[in-house]
């Protein structure tokens, strides 16, 4: 490979030859540039390092940045308002940085193609100036052995290669607190590239599968009971054929194809666990155990949201406030009482978080399917309203005059630790988001399961619940993806890409 050795101030920077940018009219073709680039760069500090490792001569520093892509418009021309994304809103030059664009294929080109039809202009790609971490280089699944911390213990490996940058890691953009410099493009989509890596590597650390097995759809649950019956349901989904999923995909990214019975578990589960029921085009089903906690909400949803999900719904258990409500009643949110403060930097609890018409829908269409009650029935087991979120999973043991006020003020119905959360950061990330609640305990009125209850609980409700959000899921995934993706979650300046 090629190498240019230039001096900037000192030491000397040795780099891939310089890129000249290329001009696309095609989203395919400018995928593959971006893809080609990417790969020349990234292979360049991996074999720079393993030249080091096996006792190369140092002679200089090494640096390889980012691809990037950009478009350039000149009109004001109004774009089809019905869309929600896939167009800027006034002129200038817009553009990101890219990382891991195999990964991102399909979603580049579905950005590019829109931005193409709808402004008629041609996109850029180039070289940018933000270095590539070497820790991001390696990508997923790379093992360093430790023998080569020896090789390069004379020097830090920050004074080799660029490291990771947390200045340049934030989401400014999406949380709309970017400042536009004047003279200097704007934002085309809502994370850069070193962003989206450091949640790629967060994703792998977590919940200890690939995050190319991540699909469209996401469900979230706060009960391991909840991944036992869709394991279950998917290995044996798996062995009969499939139904159209292609894989089933556990923990240490273990895979079942269709057609095949799964013979192995895994042997350490991570802190969130992920399963992963895949079909074509990641139109499958993702579920992840978050435990319990807003502060595990909102750490699997700001990693989630890179992988530009099409929707994410919470599905878990939930205190029912309420003397009317029984055990194994369901709860559809309409609204949340935000009292996780998690997001209270991000995103100021006076910020609305509304419902979203076609995630409300599905899962009541969802509901009224699985158990066969409709219409003015279906209020025998499900209320809609006010869901409140709180930080404090033993609020019952203080002085309950004041918490039990806001939630009667607040007609709260039922009370979590991580649905606002999830809720929140749908609306802050452009996630499509939803939340239905199974009541198990309602504390206010001193209706605890006794043990033998629990286990009866469990086995019946958790299995209903669970085919409610897997329907729930499927009616959304059948939705045009320009109806899902909901106006409501756009704000004044928004990037072009979804």
């Amino acid at each position: 490979m090629t190498k240019r050795i230039f001096s900037q101030s000192a030491p000397h920077f040795l780099s891939p030859t310089p890129y000249e940018q290329r001009v696309f009219d095609d989203p395919a073709a400018a995928v593959d540039a971006l893809t080609e680039l990417y790969e020349r760069n990234t292979n360049f500090l991996i074999q720079a390092f393993g030249d080091l490792a096996k006792g190369g001569s140092l002679v200089g520093r090494y640096r390889a940045c980012y691809p990037q892509v950009s478009i350039e418009t000149t009109s004001f021309g109004h774009i089809d308002s019905r869309l929600s994304y896939g167009h800027v809103t006034s002129p200038g030059l817009y553009t990101t940085t890219v990382t891991r664009p195999r990964l991102f294929r399909h979603y580049l080109k579905e950005q590019l193609g829109l931005l193409m039809r709808n402004h008629n202009v041609p996109v850029t790609v180039s070289e940018s100036t933000t270095p590539i971490p070497l820790h991001f280089a390696f990508g997923e699944g790379a093992h360093v052995e430790a023998s080569v911390s020896s090789v390069l213990s004379h020097m830090p490996l920050r004074d080799i290669f660029d490291t990771p940058d947390l200045n340049n890691t934030d989401d400014l953009i999406a949380n709309g607190e970017y400042d536009q410099v004047p003279g200097e493009p704007a934002p085309l989509a809502p994370f850069t590239a070193q962003r989206i890596d450091y949640s790629l590597a967060r994703l792998s650390h977590y919940t200890a599968t690939s995050a190319d097995h991540f699909q469209n759809f996401v469900l979230f649950t706060n009960y391991q009971f909840y991944i036992d019956e869709f394991a279950a349901w998917a290995r044996e989904m798996m062995a009969n054929g499939g139904e159209g999923y292609t894989a089933f995909v556990e923990p240490g990214n273990i895979i079942t194809p269709a057609g095949s019975r799964s013979t192995e578990t895994p042997i350490r589960l991570p802190q969130m666990p992920a399963y992963h029921l895949k079909k074509k085009g990641h139109a499958g089903i993702t579920l992840v155990n978050i435990g319990v906690g807003p502060s595990n909400a909102k750490t699997i949803t700001d990693h989630i949201a890179v992988l530009r999900p099409h929707a994410w719904l919470m599905v878990g258990h939930c205190a029912g406030l309420r003397n009317s409500q029984r055990l194994g009643d369901y709860v559809l949110a309409h609204a949340y009482m935000r009292e996780d403060h998690v997001l209270d930097d991000d995103l100021p609890v006076w910020v609305p978080i509304p419902a979203l018409a076609e995630v409300q829908q599905a899962l009541e269409d969802a509901v009224e399917e699985i158990t066969g009650l409709e219409g003015f029935e279906l209020k025998r087991i499900m209320r809609t309203g006010t869901v409140a979120t709180i930080d404090n999973r033993n609020w019952e043991l203080r002085d309950q005059a004041g918490p039990v006020k806001r939630l009667s003020q607040a007609r709260a119905i039922a009370l979590d630790m991580e649905s606002a959360t999830i809720a929140a950061n749908g609306f802050r990330f452009r996630v499509p988001y939803g939340t239905l609640l199974c009541v198990s305990d309602k504390p206010l009125h001193g209706e605890l399961k006794l043990p033998g209850m629990a286990t009866e609980f469990y086995r019946t409700q958790v299995r209903q619940h669970l085919k409610i959000g897997i329907r729930a899921v499927q009616k959304l995934a059948a939705m045009p993806t320009e109806t899902l993706h909901s106006r409501k979650l756009r704000s004044f300046y928004e990037t072009a890409f979804q």
